[in-house]
């Protein structure tokens, strides 16, 4: 079990896939995890140059499995595809499922399965690059893979995470895994449909995420009745529009 994200990886791979420590001193593991996190922060960093010249604004889009994470993306897809140039980079362990929801958009998209391993690395999104119409001024979406531990300390090269909390998760998530929280520029509570059924404290859960990161920005929304929808696709265009600025 890998100290750095929870995950079994190859340490001859130093990004991903199936490896264990077994026979490893404690100082030797701290070693493996620093060299695993310079060389995924080399490839983030090629990463981000390579979308800052492109005029590509770049999210990580990180959550647990369930969130509603690809159903808020198509439907931010459907309302923002005719008013800009989008992309999508979708993780699973297995499967493309979400991809082909994606590409039913008519929005590009590539599929990366990471087998065994819980997160993209920069690595695997810098080949996934490679096969993208990166136009200038658009918006590129990684979806990352279903957890809330692993995405938290791999750079992917991107501008901003993005945390997306379903109100079904309960309130007190970003206490549990506070390092993807800390991290995350902004949090979207999502499936506020649900509020009425389910025990979760909206602002209690705006407090834990804020002492923990008091910066981050919080968005409430509902992709399946729309509620939220409107300050979310103005936030994503208005945070685009900084960043085209600011390169």
């Amino acid at each position: 079990m890998c100290g750095v994200c929870g995950c079994s990886h190859k340490v001859e791979d130093s990004q991903h896939a199936g490896h264990t420590h077994a026979g490893h001193a404690p100082h030797d593991l701290m070693r493996i995890e620093k060299d695993i996190l310079a060389k995924n922060d080399r490839y983030a960093q090629e990463n981000r140059n390579r979308l800052n010249e492109a005029g590509v604004f770049a999210l990580n889009l990180v959550s647990s499995p369930g969130s509603g994470k690809t159903t808020l993306l198509v439907k931010t897809i459907e309302a923002l595809k005719s008013r800009m140039p989008l992309s999508v980079i979708e993780g699973d362990q297995e499967t493309s499922i979400d991809a082909e929801l994606i590409r039913a958009t008519g929005v590009p998209s590539i599929q990366i399965n990471t087998g065994r391993g819980c997160h993209l690395d920069a690595h695997m999104v810098g080949h996934a690059l490679e096969e993208l119409p990166l136009e200038r001024n658009s918006i590129l979406f990684v979806e990352n893979v279903g957890n809330l531990v692993c995405p938290a300390g791999f750079d992917l090269g991107e501008a901003q995470k993005i945390a997306i909390l379903s109100v079904t998760e309960g309130d007190n998530k970003p206490l549990k895994y506070p390092d993807v929280f800390a991290a995350a520029s902004t949090m979207v509570l999502s499936k506020t449909d649900l509020l009425p059924h389910v025990y979760f404290d909206v602002d209690r859960c705006i407090g834990h995420a804020r002492s923990i990161n008091p910066d981050i920005a919080v968005l409430q929304v509902s992709a399946r009745t729309g509620y939220g929808m409107d300050g979310w696709i103005d936030w994503l265009i208005s945070s685009a529009e900084r960043e085209a600025r600011a390169r």
